[in-house]
């Protein structure tokens, strides 16, 4: 299944603008389609559960868990997490904080090490604290903590290469960007549960057990 310026003064004027203003039209197709992003109401929607039923009916998903260590803090109540993945910019704003969230940092320096919020009842489900880490927490930001995936496996599938950017609303609330390469990974013990994971993000902290088939 495919997947889916009137006088000679002027007119020098009008010259010399106009070339000025080709080398920065000519700049502005050379910069990276990830700098305008952030308006990604601009971009086509896909529904999370259908997107994801669709890559189960054509047999490619496969499963993975997260293995690598994270650091964590405390959220504050409504402090706001930009998610800002190296290479490609923002990916998401969440909402305000609420009591008991945690802000989760990745330990992957090919992404930037990027931080997303988690909310008190899934970081009691995904993590558990770390006593003993090979971590040097002397190169982090004060106030975090490691802690290790509890391993939960989750179904995935790698978005086709063919496939245009799109976005999709995450189970938080807010739209996803995503583009070929990237994971999309589903909760086994909650069907709703879909999200992305910025492919070099995936590469860097999941570990596969069943590798996922790339689609035709």
């Amino acid at each position: 299944m495919p997947f889916d310026i009137q006088n000679s003064h002027s007119n020098s004027d009008k010259t010399y603008k106009k070339n000025r203003i080709k080398p920065l039209l000519i700049g502005l197709t050379l910069i990276p389609s990830f700098v305008f992003a952030n308006d990604l109401s601009q971009l086509p929607q896909k529904e999370r559960v259908a997107y994801f039923t669709q890559a189960q009916q054509a047999g490619i998903t496969g499963v993975a868990i997260k293995t690598k260590l994270v650091l964590a803090r405390p959220a504050k109540e409504g402090e706001i997490i930009t998610t800002i993945i190296k290479g490609e910019g923002v990916e998401t704003v969440s909402e305000p904080a609420k009591v008991g969230d945690w802000v989760v940092q990745n330990i992957c320096p090919e992404t930037g090490n990027e931080e997303i919020l988690v909310r008190k009842a899934k970081f009691v489900q995904r993590y558990s604290a770390t006593e003993k880490s090979e971590i040097n927490l002397a190169s982090y930001p004060r106030g975090y903590q490691p802690f290790t995936p509890k391993g939960i496996e989750m179904n995935y599938f790698i978005v086709p290469e063919s496939t245009l950017p799109f976005t999709m609303k995450a189970p938080w609330g807010e739209l996803q960007r995503f583009q070929s390469g990237d994971a999309v990974v589903q909760s086994t013990t909650d069907s709703q549960d879909i999200y992305r994971i910025q492919k070099a993000a995936f590469e860097c902290t999941y570990t596969i057990l069943k590798p996922a088939k790339l689609a035709k």
